[in-house]
């Protein structure tokens, strides 16, 4: 009896294997060959940066084309790019933008999201709608720059966080996700005492996880390339951001020399792609921790019936 069962069961186990039309076939074919090139797409160029800043100096001036793999080995490069004061502070600089801006950008985007997905706020489609409107048309340059003079913000790192506190596409994502949450939640909390602000940090943060998840990273990356504002409102070269200084960098095209070492030793091509590498491969290692929020459905949970 026992060993029927176990038999049972292994049969169980066993994958079935599903039939799959000449269609299937093809349509799974091509669909593998696509992604497959636009992996190698978007590999290959990120592939022959890396390669060229590991690179000979000498082999990268002499030689053009795709790299596959390092010429004569030398981390060179890397060791002028962090011999240059402007690389480290601009990283300083950079890294506290987007920690202060992503906080401040999900904070006020939580709280205007809640307030927008609870139906019985007063006048919600009017602020609705204007919110909306400021996404489609806005005033410009000058007046921006106008604004944020005035708030006595220029020459500040904070101008590139409190003028661009709120995103309006991610709001709306936000509130869109908000509103998908049973009201019987929110409303089982007010019945046990709860205010606004405990259903909001302890009920409907935690039940959209997922889209807080994608719009933090939204902001994360916004503010980490962010370069123009800087551009404009900045005056020390102290304050800039890691993103402005590679800018500069890369449009100068002249050979950057550190701490006495020979300019022969690292060429300029090899010096960008080294300083490139640098500002692009720390916010590629937080997707790999936010990606299964990206397949994840916008809510999380459920209500007991």
């Amino acid at each position: 009896m026992d060993r029927a069962i176990r038999n049972e069961i292994k049969e169980l186990k066993k994958p079935v294997k599903v039939r799959r039309t000449v269609g299937e076939q093809v349509f799974f074919a091509v669909d593998i060959v696509l992604c497959t090139l636009l992996a190698l797409a978007i590999l290959l160029p990120l592939l022959n940066i890396a390669f060229k800043s590991f690179s000979d100096p000498y082999d990268v001036m002499a030689s053009t084309g795709l790299y596959l793999w390092p010429h004569n080995p030398t981390i060179q490069a890397y060791k002028l790019v962090f011999k240059n004061p402007n690389i480290l502070t601009g990283y300083m600089n950079t890294i506290f933008v987007v920690v202060c801006g992503t906080v401040l950008n999900i904070l006020l985007s939580l709280i205007g999201a809640y307030v927008l997905s609870r139906k019985g706020t007063k006048l919600v489609k009017f602020f609705t709608l204007m919110i909306v409107f400021t996404m489609y048309f806005q005033g410009g340059t000058i007046p921006f720059y106008l604004v944020v003079q005035a708030l006595h913000l220029t020459g500040s790192r904070w101008s590139l966080i409190i003028p661009v506190g709120i995103n309006t596409f991610n709001l709306i994502v936000m509130r869109t996700a908000m509103a998908s949450v049973p009201d019987s939640l929110p409303e089982s909390a007010m019945i046990d005492g709860a205010g606004h602000v405990r259903i909001l940090f302890s009920i409907m943060a935690p039940l959209t996880k997922a889209t807080v998840a994608v719009i933090t990273l939204y902001y994360a990356v916004s503010h980490w390339n962010s370069w123009f504002n800087a551009m404009i409102f900045l005056h020390k070269k102290n304050q800039y951001p890691l993103q402005l200084i590679l800018r500069e960098i890369l449009i100068q095209d002249e050979t950057v020399t550190a701490g006495g070492m020979d300019a022969l030793m690292t060429s300029s091509d090899t010096f960008k792609y080294a300083t490139i590498m640098v500002a692009t491969v720390p916010i590629l290692c937080i997707y790999p921790f936010l990606q299964r929020y990206f397949v994840k459905g916008v809510m999380v949970g459920a209500v007991k019936g």
